[in-house]
């Protein structure tokens, strides 16, 4: 059973590799450790944690055919095919988009899909994050803000009010999430 949208996209935040690992695996029908390694210039010990939190996920098996040189180690499940398919939306359109890889932190993904084109409050978006930290959503939104994804916006009143909603860019990175 695939886990909720949201959820989907917090599990895949939680390792800084798993969406272009999991992108990687599905565009070649799988890979060797070694190859996923170089295409993206991971340590050895960076690559086995992706690995890991992927099978723990329930997305990545080991090929259970695997033992010639030229077959894939690594194979998405019948769980992680739509899941790399996400994956490769997601890749295609932070290459569109000139994002790096680990250009944005933990939650970006999961708020510029939770944000819409109009203006929500600090507190909205944090109790649609649950159990995002205060500190964490700041951050997050700075590092989205930074890279033009989400506008910031002051309301003239007092206290002041600060507004976010999704830009331009924002929205197509957002479409790409969502499918």
């Amino acid at each position: 059973m695939l886990p909720s949208p949201p959820q989907m996209l917090r599990l895949l935040e939680a390792n800084r590799w798993a969406t272009p690992v999991l992108a990687l695996l599905s565009r070649e029908q799988g890979s060797r450790f070694a190859v996923i390694a170089r295409a993206f210039d991971l340590s050895h010990n960076s690559l086995t944690r992706c690995l890991v939190h992927l099978k723990e996920c329930g997305w990545v098996i080991p090929n259970p055919g695997h033992g010639h040189p030229l077959r894939p180690e690594y194979l998405l499940s019948e769980a992680g095919r739509p899941v790399g398919a996400l994956c490769e939306r997601i890749e295609a359109a932070r290459a569109r988009l000139k994002l790096a890889t680990g250009a944005l932190p933990r939650w970006s993904l999961p708020l510029v899909a939770g944000l819409g084109p109009d203006w929500a409050r600090f507190g909205e978006i944090q109790a649609q994050l649950a159990p995002v930290t205060p500190r964490a959503l700041s951050t997050t939104l700075k590092a989205v803000i930074d890279e033009a994804l989400v506008h910031r916006r002051l309301e003239d009143r007092y206290p002041p009010l600060p507004l976010y909603a999704l830009t331009a860019k924002g929205q197509e990175l957002a479409r790409a999430l969502t499918g």
